[in-house]
């Protein structure tokens, strides 16, 4: 910010618009070379840095939590696992919705804010689209795993048998599956179409055959002509139309698993819009978590502005305070409802054998972000941000532990009453997708470029047209 000593003229920071008193998308003093030399660079280079191996091998080492895991749970059975009746549902499901959950903040980013022409994303839609895959990788294992005849999974999908053996189409876990797959697959193409420019420039600039080669066949013949540029651009918008639907679509159908069922607890109308709020929340905390030490370690603090961590911490604070009124709701309906079941469900989840996990999620999703991110002063703290970002995915998983645990244990009738605890296999196969997750994004970011070039290219403000009037246009340019 602007400071003034005595006698000084005021200190004005570059990063500072001093229009609008906003922070900038990109630092001053980029071109066109300057942008593509240094997001290329992390790629093409032939000096990878060490803590790139360090990270690698750290999340390679605890993804194999996941085969030692799995391994013994296909030798043994679900037994090794700590659901139990009533609690059949446990880690596995828990971490189901929370991954899902996380990948959202990469498809709002990548589709509804393209749509909305909001053009800061652009610094960070790359690695959110990323985010988002990776994390359905490691949610798609537990429904996987958590059916117990994982060989048999096939049998969820309506493929042409002779048996005529169909899913069960009233199951939310037929509905998983085609709300995620579709999720996936869309995912999947746009992040990859959005990548076809950058593979272009990774090519012509690559003195490596292999890398010639690689990055030539990912670029399906990119030229950068104004035919390629308009089917870019029209197949950008088609994608976004197709996506955007799916960041309401995907959670509301998980939040149907609990919806639909005749548990207090679960069976509520309010899940839908407060899964979705909630997955959103904790994707933009995932975000923050990645974003802040890859701009350190790799010094685009010029790319990925305080602009962007900001607006990040704003989305935070409106979709928590939406988190905030369900929980509020939830409380009031136990109440309204005049039912005996919810009230005691209710209030067995504050105060009951588990009510430590429902403090910890007040405590971690509303009471210290709600609270703070009100604070322009604090949403631009980047260290503050990193440990916020860390405090609400924690208060995320136990939002869903509270859930899933507290609804089942203690269900109608007290002969049925029992307990859950999670056994290190269910320990071992959480922390082994958190490693999995981190391998494939240390994969991405050495391999693939995690900015786009291409978008930000056009943020410059050598690409803007400066009108001399009525009938005069001038366009600056320049050399890539």
């Amino acid at each position: 910010m602007a400071t003034k000593g005595p006698m000084q003229d005021p200190i004005v920071d570059p990063m500072i618009d001093p229009r609008t008193g906003e922070y900038a998308v990109i630092a001053p003093g980029h071109n066109f070379r300057s942008i593509t030399q240094k997001i290329a660079g992390i790629v093409l280079t032939s000096n990878t840095p060490l803590g790139w191996f360090f990270g690698l091998m750290v999340g390679g080492g605890v993804a194999m939590g996941v085969v030692v895991g799995c391994t013994w749970l296909f030798l043994k059975g679900v037994g090794i696992w700590g659901v139990t009746i009533p609690g059949a549902w446990g880690f596995a499901i828990i971490n189901f919705v929370w991954w899902i959950g996380i990948g959202h903040a990469g498809t709002l980013i990548s589709a509804i804010l393209l749509l909305f022409k909001q053009t800061w994303r652009n610094s960070i839609n790359r690695f959110a689209e990323a985010m988002t895959i990776f994390a359905v990788v490691c949610a798609g294992t537990f429904p996987l795993i958590h059916v117990g005849r994982p060989w048999l999974a096939y049998w969820l999908f309506p493929y042409p048998n002779t048996m005529n053996v169909w899913p069960q189409f009233r199951s939310p876990l037929a509905w998983d599956v085609f709300a995620v797959s579709t999720y996936a697959s869309i995912s999947i193409i746009f992040w990859y179409i959005g990548m076809i420019p950058d593979f272009g420039t990774l090519r012509d600039r690559a003195t490596m055959p292999a890398a010639k080669y690689f990055y030539g066949m990912l670029s399906l013949g990119w030229r950068g002509s104004t035919r390629h540029w308009i089917r870019y651009e029209s197949a950008s918008l088609l994608l976004a139309g197709l996506s955007t639907p799916l960041v309401l679509s995907v959670h509301t159908v998980i939040s149907f698993d609990f919806a639909v069922a005749a548990l207090a607890g679960w069976h509520t109308t309010i899940f839908p819009p407060y899964f979705v709020a909630g997955a959103v929340y904790s994707g933009f905390a995932m975000v923050l978590t990645l974003a802040i030490p890859i701009r350190k370690f790799y010094h685009m603090e010029d790319l990925v502005t305080l602009r962007h961590l900001d607006n990040m911490a704003k989305v935070m604070l409106a979709t928590g305070s939406i988190v905030a009124y369900g929980y509020g709701m939830e409380v009031f309906m136990a109440w309204f409802s005049a039912s005996h079941w919810e009230f005691f469900m209710m209030w067995n989840r504050m105060f009951g054998p588990m009510g430590w996990a429902y403090w910890i999620l007040i405590l971690t999703n509303i009471a210290i972000p709600l609270t703070t991110l009100w604070s322009r002063k604090l949403r631009v703290n980047v260290t503050f941000l990193f440990i916020l970002s860390l405090i609400v995915n924690t208060g995320m998983w136990f939002e869903r532990f509270v859930i899933v645990v507290t609804s089942l244990y203690r269900e109608y009738l007290p002969s049925s009453w029992g307990t859950y605890r999670a056994t290190k296999w269910d320990y071992m196969i959480y922390v082994g997708t958190m490693g999995l997750f981190t391998f494939l994004f240390f994969l991405f970011v050495r391999f693939l470029p995690m900015i786009p070039m291409s978008e930000i290219r056009m943020m410059l403000p050598q690409t803007k047209v400066t009108r001399g009037g009525p009938d005069a246009e001038t366009v600056s340019k320049e050399t890539v």
